[in-house]
């Protein structure tokens, strides 16, 4: 979009379009019917860089602001939108697929080996404005960016906490308060026909379908998928989904992931992922669930992450403590690395240290700028997906958040208080009444006890990972004994297997990118229009 020779390129779904618009047309005459990317640039056109106080929803964008020769760009407050950049010889270049900025041929293949490191120890990438490749950087949730003159200064304009406390006189005024913005949530999000629900037969998400099917008139216009157990471990999904779809009465569609096995790819290319990090021994699963949603239609929903605002405050720290201990056995005082971490590369990295500090600096998993949060929600994207699906969050809604925040924890925010006291009336008891349920064992464990996964120990090594990796002192699959060792272990195998199919991503094809229903741009940092802006042009 162009507007008083300022451009707009945005990947962009806004939450309280109506309550924007009533701001802005105080200010400003706005076309009829605007897109989402029209209102952030009469926002940005208003507010300047405030503008991101009075945006919600999920959004990645860049202005190009002719008056004063620079960018502004943005990350939503949770990062449910990706946004990837890079400077390179007084070259901007940005997208929302990691991938296609690797096509540029000025963009090297150069790893960086501080997030090799995280990887391989903690799963995640811990740095949130990197990448796995030294060229390409990561803008984080809640951050705006502004680039002049090859200068590039990011700034946070969004921390969740407390700015007002809310406290009513009657129970039930929480109650309603919470239906009422975790009803608008939901109703954002769909502006779909047709959508699908990622339900388990937990609370969560199942609350989530109850609040669609009840604005959605047409039960046909609305489906739960559901991965299940039904041999490989003891699992109830499969039960306690069925209850609920049939108390809602929506269809439902139950993956078997008995049939998986580690690593396993059902459709060539599910595996080849732009980061390390999004790959998992359970992507079968997890991809071919979204393939069940995409197939019914272009949104699905998830219940993610209920338990980050509606349980007691809680930090990674006890849970990283106590999974690095179990990885690691019985050893002198102090943390220790992995014995099969290389260690020149350990020490180039300052591994030792950035453990240390994970185990005495507290995470709150209330906080958006998360390395576990990013990670997730990038590997929903369909620049990872490959899927032409979008997966919307209505729990991570920052109305809803913040008004989580503000309430008293007791009782509202302890086991889930306040969702079960609004749900009481559309969901099952059955549903209603089950405490967290973990699955009850390690799938991925149970699979590596199989016959069948002992090829992964007899992999072809690539070049690469004895820069990172001692083989020597790895041990077999089949002898770890626990969830984490073995976790632990298969991230050697994820990242050989990255190492060896890691290539520049396709570019997207009409059929796939382009505009939503309301006009919304994806980005894309190879147009003719991205290069000339960057130019001053």
């Amino acid at each position: 979009m162009k507007s008083v020779a300022n451009f707009i390129n945005a990947n962009v779904r806004l939450d309280g379009r109506a309550e924007l618009i009533e701001k802005l047309t105080d200010k400003l005459i706005l076309k009829p019917s605007p897109s989402d990317a029209d209102l952030i640039l009469y926002a940005y056109e208003t507010w300047g860089e405030d503008c991101v106080k009075h945006l919600i929803g999920d959004f990645a964008f860049a202005i190009w602001d002719s008056r004063l020769q620079r960018f502004f760009c943005a990350r939503d407050h949770f990062g449910v939108k990706p946004f990837f950049y890079t400077l390179i010889s007084g070259s901007f270049a940005f997208s929302s697929t990691l991938n296609e900025l690797r096509l540029d041929p000025k963009v090297s293949n150069m790893l960086s080996e501080t997030a090799i490191g995280d990887y391989l120890l903690f799963g995640v990438n811990q740095d949130l404005s990197t990448t796995t490749f030294k060229d390409i950087h990561r803008l984080p949730p809640g951050h705006s960016l502004i680039v002049t003159d090859g200068v590039i200064k990011t700034r946070r304009y969004w921390t969740p906490g407390i700015s007002n406390e809310v406290r009513f006189r009657d129970p039930e005024s929480y109650v309603e308060r919470f239906s009422e913005l975790l009803s608008r949530a939901v109703k954002d999000r769909l502006c779909m026909n047709r959508v699908s629900v990622s339900m388990s037969g937990g609370l969560d998400s199942t609350s989530i379908a109850a609040i669609a099917r009840a604005q959605i008139h047409d039960a046909s216009a609305l489906q739960a998928c559901t991965v299940v157990y039904d041999s490989l471990i003891p699992d109830e999904e499969r039960h306690y989904s069925t209850v609920a779809a049939n108390h809602l009465g929506i269809p439902i569609m139950h993956l078997n992931a008995d049939r998986y096995s580690l690593f396993d790819e059902q459709v060539p290319g599910d595996m080849d992922q732009p980061e390390p990090f999004l790959l998992s021994p359970l992507t079968g699963q997890f991809t071919d669930l979204l393939r069940l949603c995409a197939g019914f239609g272009a949104v699905a929903l998830t219940g993610y992450d209920g338990d980050a605002f509606m349980n007691e405050p809680q930090t990674w720290r006890p849970k990283i403590q106590a999974r690095l201990r179990r990885m690691l056995g019985r050893r002198p005082a102090g943390p220790l690395l992995p014995e099969w971490i290389d260690e020149s590369f350990a020490l180039r990295t300052n591994l030792h240290d950035r453990l240390k500090q994970s185990l005495t600096k507290p995470v709150h998993l209330a906080n958006p700028v998360n390395p576990v949060w990013t990670s997730l929600f990038e590997g929903y994207d369909p620049g990872a997906t490959k899927l032409n699906l979008e997966v919307r969050h209505p729990f991570i809604d920052v109305r809803l958040v913040e008004f989580l925040l503000a309430i008293p924890v007791v009782p509202w925010r302890v086991n889930k208080h306040i969702l079960r006291s609004a749900m009481k009336d559309l969901l099952p008891a059955a549903v209603l009444n089950r405490p967290k349920t973990p699955l009850a064992a390690d799938p991925a464990l149970q699979l590596a006890r199989r016959a069948s996964v002992r090829w992964l120990d007899s992999f072809e090594v690539s070049p690469q990972l004895s820069a990172f990796v001692n083989l020597n002192r790895r041990r077999s699959l089949t002898d770890e004994e626990t969830s984490d060792g073995l976790w632990a272990n298969l991230r050697i195998f994820a990242l050989n297997y990255w190492l060896t199919h890691s290539q520049p991503g396709v570019r997207r094809t009409s059929q796939n990118a382009g505009n939503d229903e309301r006009g919304n741009q994806d980005l894309n940092p190879l147009n003719s229009l991205k290069m000339e802006m960057m130019h001053g042009t």
